[in-house]
């Protein structure tokens, strides 16, 4: 399989159907909880990653034209000004794109500071990433009934969150996901449903897939809270009165502010 054309056509497998239903889970969990006002997918056209999400403004683009897209554009030379969304999800854009770094670094650009960015990726540290290596190896693994997503690079986590920080994006959280080896039938991957509890457990960085939440952080950049905030804290805040006694030694028994008062 090749690019775009491939994975769109091997997520309508079992294996394809069994890990976008676990994006879905995350996405929908995540996105729930994102706030502000422009949100943007890139790519994966087949899934709405930002359903849950409740941003008024909310942009799917693809490469190329699709019923469900709502722009075409070049993911590297997004049509956005600068800090102009709060949110951009990537599910599974980065392993496709020609030049993933110019797409990242594109994200960046048009990002708000505090804006989030979410990618899934396929893991090349698992069973699926082992497809992209020799064909004796997996049959020695007896995987022969298996069929993996081909992308024309598996980026691992660990080089992806090095793009990040020299982005400046801090990795808010990640998650890994999809133990089961991609086997080509459905009654094949239930047999291995007991992978997701062990690979949880003592092996979670070998998951088929991750998921990751990063926000994009500016150095020397001060947040101030709405006005309404800082009005409603004063008006709340305790109120000391002094006492008679340190109004008297403040005042002199004969000052007539202190006789008044």
């Amino acid at each position: 399989m090749n690019g775009i054309t491939g994975l769109q056509d091997w997520f309508q497998t079992p294996a394809g159907r069994y890990l976008l239903a676990w994006e879905r889970d995350r996405l929908e969990l995540a996105l729930a909880n994102i706030f502000g006002f422009h949100a943007l997918q890139l790519g994966l056209t087949e899934m709405d990653a930002l359903s849950t999400n409740r941003m008024p403004h909310r942009w799917l683009a693809a490469h190329a034209p699709t019923p469900t897209a709502d722009l075409v554009t070049d993911f590297a030379a997004l049509p956005f000004p600068a800090a102009s969304l709060d949110l951009a999800v990537l599910p599974h854009t980065l392993e496709f794109c020609a030049d993933p770094h110019a797409t990242l670094r594109e994200v960046e650009r048009v990002l708000v500071p505090e804006g989030r960015v979410v990618i899934s990726g396929l893991n090349p540290a698992s069973l699926w990433g082992l497809r992209e290596r020799p064909a004796h190896l997996y049959h020695r693994l007896g995987l022969d009934h298996v069929v993996s997503p081909r992308a024309t690079e598996f980026i691992g986590y660990w080089r992806l969150r090095d793009w990040l920080r020299l982005l400046g994006f801090e990795v808010e959280s990640v998650l890994f996901g999809c133990y089961r080896p991609p086997f080509a039938s459905q009654s094949w991957l239930q047999r291995f449903e007991w992978l997701e509890w062990a690979g949880n457990r003592w092996w979670p960085i070998f998951g088929a897939v991750y998921f990751v939440v990063a926000v994009k952080r500016v150095r020397g950049l001060t947040l101030l809270s709405p006005a309404w905030k800082n009005a409603r804290a004063l008006a709340s805040a305790p109120v000391s009165i002094a006492n008679s006694t340190t109004l008297t030694g403040a005042c002199g028994p004969n000052d007539t502010k202190s006789q008044e008062f």
